[in-house]
């Protein structure tokens, strides 16, 4: 039996949530016995469709038989789905909606679907907790992913959707990374609206930003505005075990939201359908979960 071949293109490596979603496609490659190649885009678009076209057009005994990969850009790069479709290569799209999966499962043999975390629910916790740490109410500065990214505008909705009236939100934009957060923060605190500003919490959509968000506070000058920043609840999003997990543990954030890495299941079901001739759902979502548990939140 050939042995399946699979590429797996990721945003960016420093991030730790797609640092564990390599982890995660390795792991369930080795114990499929697949081959598997792993590419990062450097948060670009246009690499990211380059490196995966590449791949598509090599010879045939240089294809993957499947693609993985969680979009970078606005778009979950339809003109390369189709040429992957046309090629015969299967298509997992990780953490997006696309809208042309239900067209090219129609047209095509190769496997097509798209693996989420549910990011709306994944806001939706992060406002119960926002809920859990301010029980009176407050002002939050709000860390969010590209506004073009899906997944940073569910993580808000789900979110608006939670928290209370009474805790309003400032919102600032990253790149999914610490150094991001940590300059978007830096520049916002040379703001004159900032000085006036009363923040109760430091939110943001995963967990290195919420760290970026601390490292641009920890630069404060004054030491009783540095001290004050810091003593701050600060939450995150993604709760992997040697970071934001970790992190809750020591006190450097108050919470965060487990994003279980969906790699593996992606890898897993490619290799089923193609291997096995098991046909895939068109979406399948993982669970998130707060940690702490809501229920032992303690307000701050």
């Amino acid at each position: 039996m050939k042995k399946l071949r699979f590429l797996v293109s990721l945003t960016t490596d420093d991030n730790d949530y797609q640092i564990e979603q390599a982890k995660a496609a390795e792991q369930m490659a080795r114990k499929l016995g697949t081959d598997i190649q792993i590419v990062y885009a450097d948060n670009d678009a246009i690499t990211q469709s380059t490196q995966i076209l590449k791949a598509i057009q090599a010879e045939e005994n240089q294809r993957p038989d499947g693609i993985v990969f969680e979009p970078v850009g606005g778009t979950a790069l339809p003109q390369v789905a189709r040429a992957a479709a046309s090629a015969g290569v299967g298509w997992a799209v990780l953490n997006r909606d696309a809208s042309y999966i239900p067209e090219l499962r129609g047209s095509s043999s190769a496997p097509v679907f798209c693996v989420s975390s549910n990011h709306l629910e994944i806001g939706r916790i992060q406002g119960r907790q926002f809920a859990a740490l301010l029980p009176k109410g407050g002002s939050i500065l709000y860390i969010q992913g590209p506004a073009e990214n899906s997944a940073a505008k569910e993580r808000t909705m789900g979110m608006q959707e939670t928290k209370p009236s009474n805790i309003h939100v400032t919102v600032l934009r990253a790149q999914w990374t610490e150094e991001s957060a940590q300059r978007s923060v830096r520049s916002w605190l040379k703001l004159s609206t900032s000085q006036r500003a009363t923040i109760d919490l430091i939110g943001a959509q995963d967990d290195s930003m919420a760290i970026g968000a601390r490292r641009a506070f920890e630069e404060l000058t004054n030491e009783s505005e540095r001290e004050h920043w810091l003593k701050l609840p600060f939450t995150g999003c993604d709760g992997l075990p040697k970071t934001g997990e970790s992190w809750v543990r020591t006190g450097l954030l108050a919470a965060t939201v487990l994003v279980p890495p969906n790699t593996g299941m992606a890898v897993d079901m490619l290799f089923q359908a193609i291997q096995n001739g098991k046909k895939a759902p068109e979406r399948a979502l993982t669970v998130p979960v707060s940690i702490p548990p809501l229920d032992q939140l303690k307000p701050q």
